[in-house]
């Protein structure tokens, strides 16, 4: 059978309504009069989308958003470490009116440090104390009497925000508690003045009111720790609540460094592990995960393997294509191969979210990119 046998053997448009341009995400590369619809019911499983630097993988990503927006009523949060989906609540001049008008009507929230509008802070007395062990780099073993105390004192510290908490600590005439107040002003925790709610509404309490979208604009934090924490906050928050069973896709971009094999400090493993647990188990509750990343070999494999959607970009790296075939195999091979050719722009879609494994090349978005690649000074 041909590549192009392959393709067209079970109709994109199989069983979708007429006139569900909403739902389509670009033609086939090697026929361009077929176009590839997205299956909305299959978002119901996690999805892996990857590609080298410049194989357009954040552009395309953003088409899938737009499409998840206008197709379907799944709530979704985006976590968002370089900026680039700041924009997904404004669309392109020229863009079609009644699609234009169509993504006006959704509720989109943009959260960002610093805003004063739509801010985005986390609430310190809302982490459990394994997370605020985590913030504070304890680790129970080699911590353990700070670790220990900071158990011993959770009644109290359940109350207090970060600005209060060391002269609280200080003035309880407890080592421990002393040690617990130098680590918080040692690590800068309380200079963390665009992280910390502080009155203002959290992000969590945002999101749990389910607008269309909700974009947490991490790359506006100076520390990776904020991110961090920011990221703990809501992932636990969602973990918390999973008996709603209220369905929500969590789109994490650049996954790697959220979700990596080894982290380095507590703050990054106690995010690396919700994300995990989540793709192990929050499937059933309605937590679904869409991970996006130049480098998939450098996110954690039990969170790889759990994904049963795939969007895979020009990939040159032989190591990545070679994991990416044994984690996906409804992946036909030889199209994963053919990843090293793709042009800009170009995709291998496979799993149930699309109605059979396609190349294709991405529709354009109609939504304002956020982010854009700095350009090579000219004379």
């Amino acid at each position: 059978m041909s590549t192009h046998d392959r393709h067209t053997e079970t109709s994109p448009n199989a069983g979708l309504p007429p006139h569900h341009d909403w739902l389509r995400l670009g033609p086939l590369v090697d026929d361009p009069a077929t176009d590839v619809h997205l299956v909305p019911q299959r978002l119901g499983r996690h999805t892996f989308w990857c590609g080298q630097s410049g194989s357009g993988k954040t552009y395309a990503l953003g088409v899938l958003l737009e499409r998840i927006l206008l197709a379907t009523r799944l709530p979704v949060v985006i976590l968002d470490p370089n900026s680039d989906f700041v924009r997904l609540d404004e669309t392109k001049p020229g863009a079609d009116p009644v699609t234009t008008a169509a993504l006006g009507e959704r509720d989109i929230a943009i959260l960002r440090p610093g805003d004063a509008a739509s801010p985005l802070r986390v609430r310190f007395t809302d982490f459990s104390p394994h997370a605020k062990a985590a913030v504070l780099r304890l680790d129970p073993i080699v911590d353990r009497a700070e670790y220990n105390a900071l158990l011993r004192l959770t009644p109290m510290l359940a109350t207090l925000e970060p600005d209060s908490l060391s002269p609280r600590l200080r003035s309880l005439d407890d080592p421990d508690a002393l040690a617990l107040a130098q680590r918080l002003e040692n690590l800068g925790v309380l200079e963390w003045t665009v992280t910390w709610a502080l009155g203002n509404v959290p992000a969590t309490e945002v999101i749990a009111q389910r607008p269309a979208a909700t974009v947490l604009d991490l790359g506006g934090y100076d520390r990776h720790e904020e991110q961090l924490t920011v990221a703990l906050a809501v992932l636990d928050d969602l973990w918390t609540r999973r008996a709603e069973r209220r369905p929500v896709l969590i789109v994490i971009d650049e996954a790697h460094n959220l979700c990596p094999t080894d982290p380095e400090t507590p703050l990054g493993r106690a995010v690396r592990d919700r994300i995990v647990q989540i793709a192990a188990e929050g499937r059933k509750f309605g937590l679904w995960l869409l991970l996006s990343t130049q480098r998939p070999s450098k996110v954690h494999q039990g969170v790889v393997s759990q994904c049963d959607n795939l969007a895979l970009m020009r990939m040159n790296s032989r190591q990545d294509l070679d994991e990416l075939a044994s984690s996906f195999g409804f992946a036909p091979e030889e199209l994963l191969r053919r990843a090293t050719t793709f042009r800009q722009g170009e995709a291998l879609v496979a799993g149930g979210f699309v109605p059979a494994a396609s190349i294709i090349r991405v529709r354009q978005r109609l939504t304002v990119e956020g982010g854009s690649d700095v350009p090579v000074p000219l004379a």
